[in-house]
């Protein structure tokens, strides 16, 4: 998949070794398991450059040769060629609004360490950065991965990311934040290369890695949490927009008579169908305060009063998305955050109101499915963003610049 701030690269003096290491690492990043004539017809490159490379990144522990998971009975099969997943790692960081959750992965995407902690985000960014600093030592220190094999910080956080400058547009979602370059900062504490990322962008590209959506190229991904975001993935490529603000379906007008929303408009999907949202309605209806936890106990529990709310809030959803859909003719929508405990309560009527607003040609071929990947989508996404260029960076380690 074509990722996020993947910029052209400056010209270079050609490497014909260089080269070979680059196509041979990004074939077993994109297939995970070849064998070397595979690899031949993969490549384009020579059986015996192929030979040749493969022995050296055998050398270098960076490729592991084994036979195959189901080898054939006769005869001698193949071996086949994986990446090592402890030749490299990344760091995937969640900067939600009330906690931040870090994690340490290998090559392959498979967690080694996880930390999470709560804080109040939105006022506090300088504890957050602090916070997020001490899980990387700790993770390195617990953990002992050499620091060099850290190919960077990959950060999820729960606003617009300006894809240009790494600004946030945090007015009125983090007050805190405002003005701030988290990826500048962390770069600058430690000596990592950092990559930052709306939340529900990275959750797309977890899923589309790691989860439910590794075989969609058209998918929308909606984060239903404090905000309300979507991921969107279009033939293949993430659709981040001019400045990176695409997918603010949070803030697509449902009720323009409704509830003023942080945002200064009115009726707003967030004023309608976020958790915050809900709980604050079935406070009102039940005289005392409803929290976040209660709500999803409720939904667990198949309490009438919370389900018909989360069934109306999926009406929201689906009018909100409708455009979406005709605009970018997914095939798949995935659905995150708290309100899934609801299951099909939730996705039947998202679909009802997509078939209400959209032509049949749009709508009758969309999957609509729940997160496979949970509350871990974000972070795993957010280290996805930096394991997605190892390629690159494992094929110019251990070589002389030309």
């Amino acid at each position: 998949m074509t990722l996020p701030g993947a910029e052209p690269r400056p010209e270079a003096p050609v490497n014909l070794r260089r080269l070979g290491r680059l196509r041979i690492l990004q074939a077993l990043t994109e297939a995970g398991e070849l064998s070397r004539p595979e690899l031949v017809r993969r490549t384009g490159l020579s059986r015996a450059t192929v030979s040749s490379v493969v022995y050296g990144l055998i050398a270098e522990r960076m490729v592991r040769e084994r036979p195959p998971a189901a080898a054939a009975r006769l005869g001698r099969p193949a071996l086949t060629l994986s990446l090592a997943p402890s030749a490299a790692y990344a760091f995937g960081v969640d900067v939600g609004h009330d906690h931040v959750r870090t994690v340490l992965c290998d090559l392959g995407g498979t967690c080694i360490c996880d930390e999470s902690t709560e804080l109040d985000v939105d006022n506090s960014a300088m504890d957050t950065l602090d916070a997020v600093c001490r899980a990387i030592d700790r993770a390195l220190r617990e953990s002992m991965v050499d620091r060099s094999t850290i190919l960077g910080i990959g950060v999820g956080i729960a606003c617009p990311v300006d894809r240009r400058t790494g600004q946030l547009h945090a007015d009125d979602i983090m007050p805190a934040w405002v003005g701030l370059r988290p990826g500048e900062d962390l770069a600058a504490r430690t000596g990592l290369r950092v990559q930052v990322i709306n939340d529900a962008n990275a959750c797309v590209l977890a899923e589309r890695s790691y989860g439910a959506a590794q075989t969609w190229d058209d998918v929308v991904y909606v984060r239903l949490s404090a905000g309300i975001g979507a991921g969107i993935v279009c033939d293949g490529r993430m659709l981040l927009g001019h400045e990176g603000l695409s997918g603010e379906v949070g803030h697509v007008t449902i009720d323009a008579n409704g509830t003023l929303c942080r945002c200064g408009n009115r009726g707003c999907l967030e004023t309608v169908a976020s958790p915050n949202a809900i709980a604050a309605l079935l406070s009102r209806s039940r005289g005392r305060e409803v929290t976040h936890a209660e709500l999803v106990r409720l939904i667990d529990e198949r309490d009438r009063g919370a389900l018909r709310a989360v069934e109306d809030a999926g009406d929201a959803i689906g009018r909100a998305l409708a455009s979406t859909v005709m605009t970018l003719n997914p095939r798949l929508i995935l659905v995150g955050g708290e309100l899934t405990a609801a299951g099909d309560v939730l996705l039947n009527s998202i679909r009802h109101a997509l078939e209400r607003n959209t032509v049949a040609s749009h709508h009758r071929p969309i999957e609509i499915a729940v997160s496979a990947l949970g509350d871990s989508a974000a972070v795993r996404g957010a280290a996805a963003l930096v394991l997605a260029d190892a390629a690159h960076q494992l094929s110019e380690s251990a070589l002389p610049r030309s």
